[in-house]
Parts: C-alpha cells; sequence; structure tokens
C-alpha cells in the first residue's frame, strides 16, 4: 500500500454512511513526507478495534495535521447521505488549517471546492493516506456511538454502532425512534408517528 507523492498530501475517507443513527464522521490525515514505518496501516475495516485504537495514537503523533469533520444526522435527513457525506469531508479539510497540494478522497466523487483533489475508487485498501484517514474516522465515530450507548443503553449502540442489525432493528421496534435516528432511511421512517 503506497502512494508516492510529494509535498502537502492530505487523504480523505468517512465512516458511518449505513448506520440507521448518528453522524457520518470524515477525517483528513496530511503528511509532508511518507513515513518509513508505517506500521501496520490498513483499512480500518480490515483492523481489530485494539489495532485501529493503537494506529490512532500513532497517525495523531506522527502525522503533519489531523481534520475531524461531521455531519448530524439532522443534515444527513436534509442534504441525503452522500451530500452529508461531501460536507463532512469538507469539513474534516477545514479541520486541518492547511491547503494540502493534494486530496485523494476515497470513493469516485471529487470535492467541489477543492480542485487539487483526486478520487481514488477503492483508496481505503489501496493507498496509505486514505487507509489512515479510514482508521481516524471509524475510531472518532465508535467513540461517538460508545458515548450514545452511555445515553440509550438499550439500543446497545457500544455492540451495534447504529448499523441496521437484526437487535438493532428490534430495539427500534419495541421502543421506538430516538433523536439520533436518521429518520429518511428505510428501518426508521416507518416507525415514525
Amino acid at each position: 500500500m503506497h502512494c508516492p507523492l510529494t509535498g502537502l498530501v492530505g487523504g480523505i475517507d468517512e465512516a458511518g454512511r449505513g448506520p440507521l443513527a448518528g453522524p457520518v464522521v470524515s477525517s483528513c490525515v496530511v503528511w509532508k513526507e511518507l513515513p518509513d514505518n508505517k506500521c501496520g496501516v490498513a483499512d480500518s475495516k480490515l483492523l481489530t478495534e485494539k489495532q485501529r485504537e493503537d494506529l490512532f495514537s500513532w497517525i495523531t503523533h506522527h502525522a503533519f495535521r489531523v481534520g475531524v469533520g461531521i455531519a448530524t444526522n439532522e443534515e444527513i435527513d436534509a442534504l441525503n447521505i452522500l451530500n452529508a457525506s461531501l460536507l463532512s469531508m469538507e469539513r474534516a479539510v477545514h479541520h486541518t488549517g492547511v491547503a494540502p497540494d493534494l486530496l485523494l478522497v476515497d470513493g469516485n466523487r471529487k470535492l467541489k471546492n477543492f480542485p487539487d483533489c483526486r478520487p481514488v475508487i477503492k483508496g481505503d485498501k489501496k493507498c496509505f493516506y486514505i487507509a489512515c484517514a479510514s482508521i481516524i474516522a471509524k475510531v472518532v465515530r465508535d467513540r461517538i456511538m460508545d458515548m450514545y450507548h452511555l445515553l440509550y443503553p438499550v439500543y446497545n449502540f457500544r455492540q451495534n454502532k447504529g448499523y441496521p442489525t437484526k437487535d438493532h432493528k428490534m430495539f427500534i421496534r419495541n421502543h421506538g425512534i430516538l433523536p439520533i435516528h436518521r429518520k429518511t432511511f428505510r428501518g426508521v421512517k416507518e416507525y415514525l408517528a
């Protein structure tokens, strides 16, 4: 996994497009140069929770800048999940406080307001920069859902992270929808009063 580029290069990825609850979270991780030891950075979906947490610390310590952007469940309902994801990505870039020479974005979409932007399909599996962003976004979103678990323990967000698991759907049927549920998503909207 490598993307040998020069200058300030930012990788961008998101976490949380598919859940029924909670925000979509994006990260932009900017590097001045690739580190010699990449410490096992990989697509966040291929790592254990402990590996992600360890790499989160390593990335935030070694990267030039790390930015996080969030789009709330209300914004997802208002804009749709694609546009909310792109909005969270733009917020992540702004949060870095720098203007990277090149942005590499996981997926097939460019960010409209950033001309030096290149989409990379399956970038979280192919590109170190994007894989770093996937780890940051996933860890931040999981931590948010863990906090929601403390507020709404009956929904077991610590386990399901808001994804449409069988148990989560049962909790919605039995207990109703919460303020953090995405009301335009199938699996939620049919339970609106």
